[in-house]
Parts: C-alpha cells; sequence; structure tokens
C-alpha cells in the first residue's frame, strides 16, 4: 500500500506532490487566520453602529464585506485547486497499488475475493485517504494557527471553572475534546465496529462471487445465492444496530458541542469583560481549536472503514505472498 513513495518513478508525485498538498493546505490556514481577524473587526464595528447610529458610514461597512469577499474567494480558489491536485495525486497513489497487484495476479486471482480487493478496496483506499489524510494534516496545522490566537484573546477574561486562569479557554477545549474522542473510541471498540465492517465486506465478496458465477453456470441456483444473501441480511443488520448504538453517543456529544464555548465564556459574558468582536473571535477560535481536537471523533466512522480496508488489504497481500512461497518452495523440491 505505500509503495507510492518508496518506487523511483512515483517519487515525483509521491514526495513533491506531498509537499504541494501540505504548501496548499497551510495557505488555506493562513488565510482561515485572517477571516478570523475579519469576524472580530466586523463585529466590533456593528457593535459600535448598534450603539451610536451613525458611528461608521456605509463606505466603512461596504470595504469591509469587500474585504471578507476578496479573503474567502482566495480561500476557495486555493481549496478548489487543492482539492483538484489532491485527487490526481490520489489516483496516482492506487496506480503505484494495483501496479503490484496486476504484476502477481495470476497467483492474486486464486484467492476468494481478489477482483474486489484489486477493484473496490483500492479505490476505497485512495478516497478515504483523500478525505482522511488531508483532514488530519489541516487538523494540526489549525492547531498549531490558532491555539496561540485563542490564548491570547482568553487572557485577562474569566472562564467558566479556571477563573482568571490564562490557560483556561485552552485547557477547557483539551479536556472537553479529548474525553469526547476517548469517550468515542471506547464505545466503537465495545461495538466491535471495525470487526463488523470487516465481516460485511467479507460476507458481501461471498454473494458478489456466487452471482458471477451464476451469470455462466446454470447449475447455480436460487437456493445457494438465497443462502449467501441470508448472510449479507444478517451482517448488515448487525452493523446497522451497532452504528445505531455508536450514533446516539456521538450525535449527543456533537449537540452539547455546540453550547460548550459560551458555557466556558458564561462569565465573560454576563460581566461584559468582552467586546462582541472579541467575543466572536474567541468562540470562532475556540471552535476551529476544538474541531481540531475532535478530528478522531468527528472522522471516526470512516476511520473505521478505513481500518477494515486496511485489514483486507494486508491479509490479502500476506495471502499472495504465502502461495508464492509456497510455489517457491515446490519448484524447490
Amino acid at each position: 500500500m505505500f509503495r507510492f513513495f518508496t518506487q523511483k518513478h512515483w517519487l515525483l508525485w509521491s514526495w513533491i506532490g506531498s509537499a504541494i498538498i501540505l504548501s496548499s493546505l497551510w495557505i488555506q490556514v493562513k488565510i482561515d487566520v485572517k477571516i478570523n481577524e475579519w469576524f472580530g473587526q466586523f463585529y466590533d464595528m456593528i457593535q459600535k453602529a448598534l450603539g451610536a447610529p451613525n458611528s461608521i458610514t456605509l463606505e466603512e461597512y461596504w470595504a469591509s464585506l469587500l474585504s471578507f469577499i476578496t479573503l474567502a474567494a482566495m480561500y476557495v480558489g486555493v481549496a478548489v485547486v487543492v482539492s483538484f491536485f489532491t485527487s490526481h495525486y490520489l489516483f496516482r497513489w492506487r496506480t503505484a497499488m494495483v501496479e503490484w497487484y496486476h504484476s502477481v495476479y495470476d497467483k492474486a486471482r486464486k484467492i476468494e475475493g481478489a477482483a474486489q480487493r484489486v477493484q473496490e478496496d483500492t479505490i476505497k483506499f485512495s478516497r478515504i485517504m483523500e478525505s482522511l489524510g488531508t483532514s488530519l494534516i489541516e487538523a494540526l496545522m489549525i492547531l498549531i494557527e490558532f491555539m496561540p490566537i485563542l490564548f491570547g484573546l482568553s487572557i485577562g477574561i474569566p472562564i467558566f471553572f479556571f477563573g482568571d486562569w490564562d490557560y483556561g479557554l485552552i485547557v477547557g477545549a483539551l479536556i472537553w475534546s479529548v474525553g469526547g474522542t476517548i469517550f468515542l473510541i471506547l464505545l466503537g471498540l465495545i461495538l466491535r465496529l471495525v470487526g463488523v465492517e470487516y465481516d460485511l465486506q467479507k460476507k458481501e465478496a461471498a454473494y458478489r462471487k456466487i452471482l458471477v458465477i451464476a451469470e455462466d453456470d446454470g447449475t447455480i441456483r436460487p437456493k445457494t445465492i438465497e443462502e449467501l444473501f441470508d448472510g449479507v441480511r444478517n451482517i448488515h443488520f448487525l452493523s446497522y444496530i451497532r452504528y445505531l448504538y455508536f450514533n446516539i453517543g456521538r450525535i449527543a456529544y456533537l449537540q452539547a458541542n455546540v453550547l460548550s464555548a459560551y458555557v466556558f465564556l458564561a462569565p465573560a459574558i454576563v460581566a461584559g469583560a468582552v467586546t462582541l468582536g472579541v467575543m466572536q473571535q474567541i468562540i470562532r477560535a475556540f471552535g476551529r481549536v476544538e474541531g481540531s481536537m475532535q478530528y478522531i471523533l468527528k472522522a471516526w466512522p470512516t476511520i473505521i472503514e478505513l481500518a477494515s480496508v486496511y485489514k483486507r488489504l494486508r491479509e490479502f497481500e500476506s495471502k499472495i505472498l504465502k502461495k508464492d512461497l509456497i510455489e517457491k518452495n515446490s519448484n524447490g523440491n
């Protein structure tokens, strides 16, 4: 799965391409920081205008909106280009994977589910890596950029539970985010979601295989197919009930998450210790830091799918290598 980074003819795409994607994501985060600053200035201007009529001019108001449009256009432009490039980058990664599978397919084709592993799982792997990989890197960059901003904004204001401690907001975000993430991970492990996803794919592979065989073999009748589909039905129903329990915890936490910043800022808001603009900056920065810390929580269903794909491909590769070793030993004898 990672030959893409070691094969000579892929080095340009793998390493230079990675550098381009990282640089583009960093530019997006920098623009996001500028947008956060804009929110503070804009809402302070709104507060000033509402508190004292005609204290700002219409030209100032339109100029502020135009500055946001400029930043947003830059963000959209970079995001669109990096998304386009990342799609090509990951297709090359998939190509590097299937090149090896093609080279050993004479052995691989005899392994159950070989076609599904080479075609479906490689494309799943690349698509999941596209969403998870870029979002993970972006989450880390956001933490690097926004944590100092959040710390600077929270100095000197009272924070619920932490009082006047300067690190209160950051620690509060950390406790809330990491605590929720650990809770969801434990819930996923208890419900054995990765195992269920893996079993589901195996049942689907067996069902599809018999359908393909039945296209050409008249002796394969509906009874055999129905028996296999019963297995597919059972594993799907099991996955539905497991995800029902998981989603109760996940969605409830994410809904409570909406109020977390307001809870921590309650003493400062009631005491009038912050302006509307500063409050917006803090809430947005808090949300960005909190969202980055909750990366695993928000991406957990996709992570489960990636873990299942990884497990299937590794198992497939080990079977190919084992078969190759057996053949070499047989030829040696």
